[in-house]
This record gives C-alpha cells, sequence and structure tokens, in this order.
C-alpha cells in the first residue's frame, strides 16, 4: 500500500506566499521564467530556473547555475522568507481555476514505492532533463516543485479534507493568472496518513522528470552513506495527492511543419484515405474518435469508427493520429525527437493552432480531445507508456508553497 508521510519543510511567510509561489520550472522557457520573476527577488523561479540571474548565453546546464540555485534559496531562508515549519506538517491545497476546483493532500511519499511501482507511471523521461532536475535536487538538498499524483477516491480521505478544510485556511491568494490557491496546515495529521495506507496505488499524472530525479538522488545518498538506517529524509520526495474525480485534462494539440512533399490536394487526398472527413468542423472535437483538422483556412472534422482492442494505448486518439497520418503521410515516425511535429498545450486554445498555420510557422494543425484519467489509469496499470504529449492538466501547482529538504 501506498506511504504518505507529513514533513517538517520550508514554506513561505504567508503574507509572502503569492511572491514566492511560481509555477512549474518546464511550462516556460527561458524568457517567460524571466519575465515572470521580474521584479520580484522573493520568486522561487530564481532556483527553479536560476539561469534567469545569469547572462543570457550562460548554459543552463552550467555548474553555476546550480550554485546559483543554491545560493538564492539560502538567501530566501536566511531573510526569513521561507521558515521552517515548527512540526511535521500536512497541507490541504486548494486550486480554484474559472468553474473548477480541486484539492490535494501535500505530503511526502517514498522513493521505494516510485521504484516498486506503487507509484505508476506513463512515460518516459529524457535523459538531459532528468539529469538536470537530478543536479539541482541533489545541490539544493530539497524538493522545490512537487510531483502531481493521482489516485482513485477514498472517501475517508475525502471526508478527512472535507473537515480540515471547513477551517480558516493558511494562505489565500490569486495569482496574477486569475487561479486561486487555498492551504491548509494540518499538524495532527496521523488520521490522514492512516487513510493512505489503505490506497493500493497512485499514479504520477505530471512531474515525471521530477519523480525520477527525487529517486535517483535518494538511490544515490543511501549508496554514500555507510549509516544509512532507512529513517533518512532523503527516502521521500514531495508530492500533491489529488482524487482522480476532481482532475480536470486539457488537450495536447499537434502542429507539424511541412506536408513531406505533398501538395495540399495530395495532402487531403491522404486524409480522406484515413478517416471519414466533415468539410466543416469545430474547433474543438465533442467526443472521443475526433479530430478537428486546420488546414487552408478552415476546420475540418476527422472521425473514424473504433476498433476494439486489448491494448488501450493503441486507443487513445492521439495514437490513432499517429498510426494513420502523422507516421505514414507526413512521415513524423518518432514524435519524440522529431524537429518537424510541435505540441501545444491546451490552455493556449485553438486560436494558437489557427495563427501558428495562417502565420506560416505550420502547415497543418490538429486539435484533439482530451485524455482522459481512467485512460491514463489504465494504460499505467498495463505497464505501458503513452505517447508524448498525450495530457495537458490544468491548473499546474505552485512550486513554493511548500519544499522538502533532506
Amino acid at each position: 500500500m501506498l506511504r504518505v508521510r507529513a514533513f517538517q519543510g520550508l514554506s513561505p511567510k504567508p503574507e509572502l506566499a503569492a511572491d514566492v509561489a511560481c509555477v512549474p520550472y518546464d511550462v516556460v522557457n527561458r524568457g517567460e521564467a524571466a519575465a515572470l520573476a521580474a521584479g520580484n527577488p522573493r520568486s522561487l523561479m530564481r532556483v527553479d530556473r536560476a539561469e534567469i540571474d545569469l547572462p543570457p548565453e550562460t548554459d543552463p546546464y552550467s555548474d553555476v547555475v546550480y550554485q546559483t540555485a543554491k545560493k538564492n534559496l539560502d538567501g530566501l531562508v536566511s531573510a526569513r522568507v521561507l521558515v521552517r515549519e515548527p512540526v511535521p506538517t500536512i497541507y490541504l491545497y486548494r486550486q480554484q481555476m474559472g468553474g473548477h476546483v480541486q484539492t490535494g493532500v501535500v505530503a511526502v511519499c517514498h522513493i521505494d514505492d516510485y521504484e516498486n511501482d506503487i507509484i505508476r507511471k506513463h512515460e518516459k523521461t529524457r535523459k538531459d532533463k532528468e539529469d538536470d532536475r537530478t543536479r539541482l535536487i541533489g545541490t539544493l538538498r530539497a524538493d522545490t516543485g512537487p510531483v502531481f499524483l493521482t489516485y482513485r477516491g477514498h472517501p475517508e480521505i475525502d471526508a478527512l479534507a472535507a473537515a480540515q478544510t471547513s477551517l480558516p485556511p493558511s494562505v489565500d491568494f490569486v495569482a496574477p493568472d486569475g487561479i486561486r490557491h487555498t492551504l491548509w496546515r494540518m499538524h495532527e495529521n496521523r488520521s490522514l496518513t492512516e487513510a493512505f495506507s489503505k490506497v493500493p496505488l497512485a499514479y504520477v499524472a505530471d512531474g515525471h522528470h521530477r519523480s525520477a530525479s527525487a529517486a535517483r538522488v535518494g538511490r544515490e545518498l543511501r549508496e554514500a552513506n555507510p549509516n544509512h538506517t532507512g529513517a533518512e529524509d532523503y527516502n521521500w520526495f514531495l508530492c500533491v495527492l489529488f482524487p482522480a474525480d476532481q482532475l480536470r485534462i486539457l488537450p495536447y494539440n499537434r502542429v507539424v511543419n511541412d506536408l513531406n512533399g505533398h501538395s495540399p490536394r495530395e495532402f487531403l487526398a491522404r486524409v480522406r484515405e484515413k478517416f471519414e472527413v466533415a468539410e466543416s468542423a469545430p474547433a474543438s472535437p465533442s467526443a472521443p474518435g475526433h479530430v478537428s483538422m486546420f488546414f487552408d483556412g478552415r476546420w475540418i472534422g476527422l472521425s473514424w469508427k473504433s476498433e476494439p482492442s486489448a491494448d488501450p494505448v493503441s486507443r487513445l486518439d492521439v495514437s490513432v493520429l499517429q498510426d494513420r497520418i502523422l507516421a505514414p503521410v507526413l512521415g513524423i515516425d518518432d514524435p519524440r525527437t522529431s524537429r518537424r511535429v510541435d505540441f501545444v498545450g491546451g490552455i493556449r486554445g485553438t486560436s494558437e493552432l489557427e495563427e501558428r498555420v495562417t502565420g506560416g510557422h505550420a502547415a497543418v494543425a490538429f486539435s484533439m480531445y482530451p485524455v482522459t484519467v481512467d485512460q491514463l489509469m489504465d494504460i499505467a496499470d498495463a505497464g505501458q507508456i503513452m505517447p508524448p504529449k498525450s495530457t495537458w492538466f490544468e491548473p499546474k501547482l505552485r512550486s513554493g508553497l511548500f519544499i522538502h529538504t533532506f
């Protein structure tokens, strides 16, 4: 069963939480990260993406970046922007984006549960990104960005969370993007950790590189410690656990730079061989088994009849698109490595797809129907890997509201 534990970490003073909190390091590029942190020395972006405090030509994987991250984190602690919790704590973390509300439990999970597939994965990690986060976590001796986990809901956990969130919160603010973030501290949390011990499995929804890197740092510190007992804090990593029925997944759309040598007429003819085609369609498909394609200045509907399959990956819309169009027609054999395809998170809307094509930056765009949480869990349970860029969870967790140190 899943192990969940309170931790005695760092958190910002409540009145400074909005200044410290930042979006995950991997949803922004260097320029966007610098713009978000501009004029705000307290932003944790200066730790998670410390290259923004260095000359633009600095290699983001150079030693000076990790040294600067450490200096910046130590500075936030010495200035008492970040303070140590007086006792081991679990948090309830609520996010509200428009009418959507989700409430998760912030705790630490065990790296052995990650290694032994009690915490299940559905993505491969890239070595360069994993190496980067491993170096950062190891240098800081801290997890600054939580891993986003989900689990099949449990009534006892729901009841405990509801009781806690009926009390006044510790932190409550609205970020510049309009998302509300609310925190409750639970110092008396034994009942919650015991309830989680009845949860058989959790799933990485977002944060595969952070979780893989945290587990790797823990292994390295075990091997380097001749007096290792298993009680050390490096055996645990920072997570937020949300019940699956509260989550919302947005689509992850595709744009392709060129038609792989086909003329527009040839390309459309090949598409018609593979799909049922509606000459006019909404920009966002309304159901699984449908894709909206922006091409030749209009949205075209693509649909197909689902064929029975025991393979949960092949049933995904993104797999059907890859197998019928992206690979055989457009020559995108490996979307993980091809530079001719790009992925656009659903939070940017379908107008971003139209702009890419009409602006000449892409030849064709595909608007997808979002994957469900059940599909994600089915694939992880089968020990399989989802196609790259299949899920976009929103709202994103903020880094800096709670930091696990070891």
